[in-house]
């Protein structure tokens, strides 16, 4: 059974992202961030594409996320590290380390590892006086990565946690180090170092200048349930915020926020057919949401319409963080991969 709802997902432009990603990152190897299912696009398909293309690296939060990619034949880091609830049955991954706690919980394995070591921000990390104390000594490191706090903007704490990240080097027995994002991949080949970590700008996040290249990776999809004639001074919607201004022909999609497309796009939000804006009139409720047809009289009931959902133009309308509104994408989407 089809889905009312489908997510167009670009295979092309996911790859395209990760090879434009790659050549910014010079001589550094180029991984991909596929976490939270692959940023909402699923992670399985988004790992097999870059796979394919030439990624040897992968990163997902949980343990959870990392067995759903066995049989993939790709190696993954654990973000969030190795709890003692953890069922470490996964030969293919393995921990990113960042407490005192998890290294003593890993070393007695003596399988290989990654360390996230705290630069300044403040979340996940080992710190450089608990490195300097010998934490690590004795571990199969392969990554030592930190994260940047601010990439996206021309700040002072950039250069501090690429300094302090810098002294590092040597200082650990691991065999390479990685800090960039996607934006801090765009910030210069000095933040590169060994591996690159991309996230958002593989999936169409533009942030920086260096981003330019990047293309949209999904779209929303919704088929239009009932199409509708709404006389001059008639309201649509919830608690009637859009009020006619002249007859309108209305047509009412399966879209709402249940599936990600939240209240902010109640007056903002638009749909394209054949290259037409058709604005979002009305409140967006849970599973519909409400659009100006009028400029196509031969859409009809069944039909399909495009959502405007560029990340970086989407984000600005809406208020909504590029990442949130990819990730926020419900199950009820068809993800279709061309």
């Amino acid at each position: 059974m089809t889905a009312p709802l489908r997510l167009r997902l670009d295979g092309a432009a996911l790859v395209s992202n990760w090879r434009h990603l790659a050549k910014l990152g010079g001589a550094a190897s180029c991984g991909a961030a596929i976490k939270a299912n692959g940023y909402g696009l699923g992670a399985r398909d988004v790992a097999a594409r870059l796979a394919e293309a030439g990624c040897r690296d992968f990163f997902v939060a949980t343990w959870g996320e990392a067995a759903a990619l066995a049989g993939l034949g790709v190696p993954v880091s654990v973000l969030h590290g190795v709890r003692a609830e953890d069922a470490l049955d996964a030969p293919h991954a393995r921990p990113v380390l960042s407490t005192a706690e998890q290294v003593k919980r890993w070393k007695p394995t003596g399988r290989p590892c990654d360390v996230m070591v705290d630069t300044g921000m403040n979340r996940l990390g080992v710190s450089a006086e608990e490195i300097g104390a010998g934490l690590l000594d004795g571990l199969a490191i392969e990554t030592l990565m930190s994260h940047l706090v601010s990439a996206d903007e021309d700040v002072p704490l950039n250069a501090r946690q690429l300094a302090a990240f810098g002294a590092l080097k040597g200082r650990t027995p691991a065999k390479r180090m990685s800090l960039a994002n996607s934006a801090g991949i765009a910030l210069g080949a000095d933040y590169a170092f060994d591996l690159t970590r991309p996230g958002i700008a593989l999936y169409g996040g533009r942030q920086r200048p260096g981003h330019d290249a990047i293309r949209q990776v999904a779209t929303p999809e919704a088929q239009i349930l009932q199409r509708r004639r709404v006389r001059a001074g008639e309201n649509v919607g919830y608690n009637a915020t859009w009020i006619a201004p002249a007859d309108t022909e209305v047509a009412i999609l399966n879209l709402g926020y249940a599936d990600g497309y939240l209240r902010c796009f109640s007056g903002r939000g638009s749909a394209m057919v054949a290259g037409v804006g058709l604005p979002v009139i009305g409140r967006v409720s849970m599973d519909l949401t409400a659009i100006d047809v009028t400029a196509l009289p031969e859409l009809r009931e069944g039909d399909w319409v495009a959502m405007s959902y560029g990340l970086p133009e989407t984000a600005a309308l809406s208020g909504l963080s590029q990442y949130e509104l990819l990730t926020g994408l419900g199950g009820r989407f068809d993800r279709i991969w061309a």
